[in-house]
Order: structure tokens, then sequence, then C-alpha cells
């Protein structure tokens, strides 16, 4: 059996990434970060932080002004918009502050249209569903609407559609920040189970609470990463860049942008 190389364990990694738009705005000023296979982190920090826009470059929502994103070994700067759109499909799973479910729409079938540009038949997406909404809570759901079920419950849709793919990076932006305490609580107890099956999973939140919860915080203020405290911070600092040979190219026939992902 093969031991897995540094870099190979790197899911994350940034170096001297910088972010500006018009007007002189420098939203990011030369970040750093790793982050490795089955890691739980949180990206910390007060509203105007820079924690969206590290959200959108490791999402590869957008990419960086100057510097370093690679995401599971592919440099973002050397993908086409279609080799992107199949990566984020491959490799990423996004859960939004807002559920994006479909009204009328049973949790199956929200779940199972995650999958509709994977090129994935319609009885194998329903299955992967149903099983992706056993993972989360909610098998004896499968039928039910978004108006029949709480908050919490369209909150677990929105992370099982999200994981339902597999994807080895999955990015929770405020997942409770709609949500009272209780159920805050359960997507917060269904995320650790996630992270406890090898999910490697990056919470963005501004809740000094949910940042402590995760077993690494990552801070971000005005545009830099100024702590990084926790499990497996620092270990391995980003440096002069290493010869690697990164996965195959995504097939941007067969795959396509995550569903309910901002465009």
């Amino acid at each position: 059996m093969s031991i897995p190389q540094p870099e190979q364990l790197r899911v994350v990694e940034l170096r001297e990434v910088t972010k500006e738009y018009g007007a002189g705005v420098r939203a990011l000023r030369g970040v750093d970060l790793l982050v490795e296979r089955g890691e739980l982190v949180a990206i910390a920090g007060p509203s105007g932080s820079g924690k969206s826009t590290l959200l959108h470059l490791i999402g590869t929502l957008d990419r960086p002004t100057t510097g370093t994103v690679r995401i599971a070994g592919h440099d973002v700067a050397g993908l086409s918009d279609r080799e992107l759109s199949a990566l984020r499909a491959r490799h990423l799973g996004f859960v939004f502050q807002q559920f994006h479910l479909a009204p009328g729409v049973s949790a199956l079938d929200n779940v199972a249209d995650g999958l509709l540009y994977t090129g994935t038949p319609l009885r194998a997406r329903r299955e992967r569903a149903a099983a992706a909404l056993e993972r989360v809570g909610l098998g004896h759901r499968l039928g039910h609407r978004p108006n029949q079920l709480s908050g919490g419950e369209q909150q677990r849709v929105a992370v099982a559609r999200a994981v339902a793919g597999d994807p080895p990076l999955l990015l929770a932006d405020e997942p409770t920040g709609n949500l009272d305490s209780a159920a805050g609580a359960e997507v917060l107890g269904v995320l650790r189970d996630l992270h406890a099956a090898g999910t490697t999973i990056a919470v963005i939140t501004h809740d000094p609470e949910i940042a402590e919860w995760c077993p690494r915080q990552v801070r971000v203020r005005d545009g830099r990463v100024v702590a990084d405290a926790g499990a497996g911070a620092g270990r391995r600092p980003p440096g002069p860049n290493p010869k690697r040979t990164p996965e195959p190219a995504p097939d941007a026939e067969t795959a396509g942008a995550a569903k309910g992902a901002p465009r």
C-alpha cells in the first residue's frame, strides 16, 4: 500500500493570494493557507474581513488577482471555466445560509437534482440522494416538501445535497445563520458526523462559538490571516513550490457546476 505524500494530503493550498476589486479595494492581502485531508476548520472573522472572498476563491467561484490557489492539486489559474465547473462537481460541496431548495419538490428530488449535471441516470441519482438523506438523519422524510420541513430539516436536506456526490471538501457558509439554537445544534451534529466519516469541512462563520466548535480556527481580519490555531495548524506552512503530479484534469463533458453554488 502506497503512503500518501504530503502534497497529496493538501485539499486546499493558497500561497501569497491577493484579491483586488475596482477602485483599489483589496479584499485579500497575501494569504497563505493549507487545509489537509480530514480537517474540520473554521474560517472566522467579522463582516468585511475577507472570509467570504476566501470562500469564493477556495470554491473556485472566483480567481485571485495574484498568488496561487490549488484545489485537490489543481492550479485554478490553469483551468478553463468548464474545467472549473467539473472540478466543483467532483471535489466540492456547498452549503449556504439560505437553503436554496426548490419549493414543491420532495427532499429526495431536491438532493437528486444536485447530481443532474454529472450525467448520472435518474434512478441512480435518487438512490444516492436517499443514501445522503439517511446520512443526515432524514431517511424518513424523503417525500416531504420544503414547506413540510422545519428550518433545521431544510438545512439538513441542503447538506445532503452537498454530500450526495461524495466530495472530498465541504464548504459551509454560515450554515446555522438562519436557524435557532436547537436546529443549529442539529446541523452541527450532522457536520461533526460527516467529518468523523472522513469529509474535509471548512466552515465560514462570524460566530465565535461556531469557530471554537471546530478543532482548528483560522481567523481573518482586514484581508489577512491573523491567527491559525488548533489541530494541525501550521504543521506544513506553505513554502517554495514543490514539484507535484496533480490528479488528471476533470472531464468537463461529464461534470458541471455544483447545483446551488453562486455563479
